[in-house]
């Protein structure tokens, strides 16, 4: 998945909850921290913002948003790895965040158990994904539309982690104690319809694979069913995340 796809796609509203994630993860001078599932890199930036490059690690399973993030964050130490399996050793980070990847781990208690083992006793863990269970997600718009032409469609409202409550109960199963939940919002603003459809046809994430996979005929249904849910243009939608941080225990 190219990185400018993403960054297209999802990244006028992943740029704005980095920031919100550093601040409930109290990530400021002084720590070492991991960015997991780092993407095209927009929490990376913003800990390389707070923290310097040399004091921020990164992962990702795909090479091409790894590429993206050593082009776009030079220093940082930026690897090819899964949330299951950190090429890291114990108690190395003062803090490590996931955003918008907890519900695309194969094994998110696994996923984040890992964070846990490579964060210090007293550090933080903090995970934030979008609202795609309760329909405030910035795709809710796509899948109910695609519902009502397909109800049979896989959407994202049983993944992982889109559920209230649902990141603060994975956090407590890694032993993390002091687990606060709370939720963030993104707005982006649309200048026309086809700003916000033509993302779709990228293939990026569920969404853009569910796209790429229907015929002209149906794609063109899908798209002005759409159009026909949203206000006219020009637009803006808000979208909300829930979010979660633990405090790992004293080993």
């Amino acid at each position: 998945m190219a990185a400018e796809s993403y960054d297209r796609f999802m990244g006028r509203y992943s740029v704005q909850l980095s920031p919100q994630l550093a601040d409930l993860a109290g990530v400021d001078t002084a720590q070492t921290v991991l960015d997991v599932g780092c993407g095209p890199g927009a929490l990376t930036s913003e800990l390389v913002k707070r923290v310097g490059a040399e004091a921020v690690s990164a992962v990702d399973p795909s090479e091409s948003f790894v590429a993206a993030v050593r082009e776009r964050c030079p220093g940082v130490d930026v690897r090819r790895a899964a949330a299951e399996q950190l090429p890291f050793p114990d108690r190395l980070f003062d803090a490590a965040l996931a955003q918008l990847v907890v519900h695309f781990m194969a094994d998110p208690a696994g996923g984040l158990c890992e964070m846990a083992r490579v964060t210090r006793p007293g550090g933080v863990l903090a995970a934030c994904v979008w609202d795609h269970g309760g329909g405030r997600g910035p795709l809710s718009g796509f899948w109910r539309a695609a519902r009502e032409l397909d109800p049979a469609v896989e959407d994202e409202s049983d993944l992982p982690g889109v559920r209230q409550g649902d990141l603060g109960a994975l956090l407590a199963g890694t032993g993390a104690r002091e687990v606060e939940e709370t939720s963030f919002e993104a707005g982006v603003d649309y200048a026309a319809f086809d700003d916000w459809w033509e993302p779709f046809t990228l293939g990026v994430g569920r969404a853009g694979a569910y796209v790429q996979r229907l015929d002209s005929e149906k794609r063109g249904e899908l798209r002005e069913s759409c159009r026909a849910r949203l206000s006219k243009a020009p637009f803006s939608l808000t979208a909300r995340a829930w979010a979660a941080r633990g405090v790992v225990p004293g080993r």
